[in-house]
């Protein structure tokens, strides 16, 4: 990227807003807080489309630490830009206070809009629980990683540095997405079977543990006998043993954060795991944002056509800001738009809460004529869309919400590749294969799930894996690289169970190439012998 540190910390020190467009961004601020949206202080500040695609090459931040594909990204979204293919109106980034970019080309209403939107944003930024666990200072925490990677740069070499972020980076995608929101609880005897090991290990002779110990404190003797049964005590007292007698597994559940369980246990450098703690760290930040693209885009759509046509738009604008809306929310049959289904999900669920359209009675109905006319004045629609707004994300959004009549309404379809005419075409129009389709794209953002089950497979010190298989077959080709990047990470080879066509299949690799184990036979092959079709996960 040309001159990217002086351009883009220079973004950082302006000064704002041009006079009028400050008028404007007050206006608009007030009129948002007065429908009720809240959020964090927001910055705005003026950029040029060469700073704009640089700044969305980095995610939406000033600096980012050095590597080529932002470079790439960058060209890619410059090219794009300057030949009239696409066309970036703002950024906005999470943050307290949330700081947002607008291009500096853009017409007085295309502005308008663009901050109501980004109010949109900010307010969800600020109000759905996904966001809640995630650094509201990610600028400066940005701005650190930075500069400990290029401190690494200057001590072991660019080459061998940005080597190894390759690597990291082939593997972003492997943590646990929920984990902010999962707080597992350790087993009530998990102490006391850690003290009997350790006992053990010092040559003690470890007999059953107390059984005071697996009782609940009653007022009454006389009610223990009905609440600790002696035979229910002696068994827990027995699994105990059981459990402090077998040899400790690592980890002893299937572990999904694959980074971070490499990140603790796998023999790596100092440096090595000063670099993937901050790929690690950049996912998670980054994994709400995935996780709620739909809700988030279509909550800031929603509210920048509420506003701009009730109260912030003028007659003379309304055309001009009309095509920008029409542009934004196009729908393209071969992708989903994103910003459309969201506003028109969030639209639905507010008509259906005004109208008394939902409940049992509503669900029960199978009369069309008394469902089209349904109408029960609640006026609980606004309500409902700031409750769906704080606690969803976009796969409990679509399971919640899409409804057959939604997909009707909105000639929703299904569709796919055909290999014989080489064209995309309509697969099914039933509502139960849509929706289970665009479910299956939103679970773990479309990505396989994967699962460290044993660190010392076999005995060997060896990892591996476990392909959670939901239906798609995985691309054997993607998935052996990524296990040999794995490898680059353990130090050792690494394999992973998985399904192909049906039959359990164990893929492995070792640092010089991958190989493939059919489980219902004891038959090695090469890659290159495997000929079956493949689908893609």
């Amino acid at each position: 990227m040309p001159d990217e540190n002086d351009r883009l910390w220079e973004i950082r020190y302006r000064h704002g807003l041009p006079p009028e467009l400050k008028e404007m961004q007050a206006r608009v601020e007030k009129v948002a807080a007065s429908a009720g949206l809240d959020f964090f202080p927001v910055v705005f500040e003026m950029v040029d489309p060469e700073e704009m695609s640089m700044l969305a090459a980095y995610g939406g931040f000033p600096t980012r630490y050095p590597h080529w594909r932002f470079g790439m990204e960058f060209a890619q979204l410059h090219k794009s830009y300057t030949y009239g293919l696409s066309k970036i109106y703002e950024m906005v980034i999470n943050t307290d206070p949330c700081y947002a970019y607008l291009m500096n080309c853009n017409a007085a209403t295309d502005q308008k809009m663009v901050m109501a939107h980004v109010y949109g944003h900010c307010d969800f930024f600020k109000n759905n629980m996904w966001f809640s666990h995630t650094n509201r200072k990610m600028i400066d925490e940005m701005a650190n990683h930075a500069t400990r990677v290029r401190r690494l740069v200057d001590r072991f070499g660019a080459e061998r540095v940005e080597e190894f972020i390759d690597c990291c980076l082939s593997v972003e995608n492997l943590i646990d997405i929920h984990a902010s929101a999962i707080r597992r609880q350790p087993r009530d005897d998990d102490d006391l079977v850690e003290s009997l090991r350790q006992r053990a290990a010092e040559g003690e002779e470890v007999d059953l543990p107390d059984a005071r110990h697996f009782k609940v404190e009653v007022d009454r003797s006389y009610m223990d006998s009905f609440i600790n049964p002696a035979e229910d005590v002696l068994a827990r007292r027995e699994q105990a043993l059981e459990r402090s007698l077998e040899l400790k597994k690592i980890p002893e559940r299937p572990e999904r954060d694959v980074l971070g369980f490499i990140l603790e246990n796998a023999p790596l450098h100092g440096w090595e795991q000063d670099v993937l703690s901050i790929i690690r760290d950049e996912a998670y930040y980054f994994a709400p944002q995935g996780q709620t693209k739909i809700m988030n885009e279509g909550w800031a759509t929603f509210w920048h056509t509420r506003l701009m046509t009730e109260q912030l738009g003028t007659a003379a604008e309304i055309v001009d800001y009309a095509d920008h809306h029409a542009g934004t929310v196009a729908m393209s049959p071969y992708k989903l738009n994103p910003y459309k289904l969201g506003l028109e999900l969030f639209r639905d669920i507010e008509f259906r809460w005004d109208t008394g359209r939902h409940g049992r009675d509503w669900t029960e109905c199978d009369d069309l004529k008394r469902r089209k006319d349904w109408f029960v004045d609640e006026r609980g629609g606004m309500q409902k869309v700031y409750e769906v707004r704080k606690i969803y994300n976009d796969l409990q959004f679509v399971d919640a919400f899409l409804t057959e009549d939604f997909c009707r309404e909105h000639g929703f379809f299904a569709y796919g590749y055909d290999r014989t005419s080489r064209q995309y075409v309509i697969e099914s129009r039933q509502f139960a294969e849509i929706k289970e389709k665009l479910l299956s794209s939103l679970t773990n953002f479309g990505q396989p799930l994967i699962d460290v089950v044993d660190a010392n497979f076999e005995n060997r010190g060896e990892l591996l894996l476990r392909h959670a298989h939901t239906g798609a077959d995985l691309k054997m080709d993607w998935a052996e690289t990524t296990l040999g990047n794995l490898v680059r990470l353990w130090k050792r080879p690494v394999h992973m169970t998985t399904m192909m066509n049906g039959r359990p299949l164990r893929v492995s690799h070792d640092g010089t190439g991958g190989s493939r184990t059919w489980l219902d036979r004891k038959k090695k092959s090469k890659p290159a012998d495997e000929k079956a079709e493949e689908k893609t996960s």
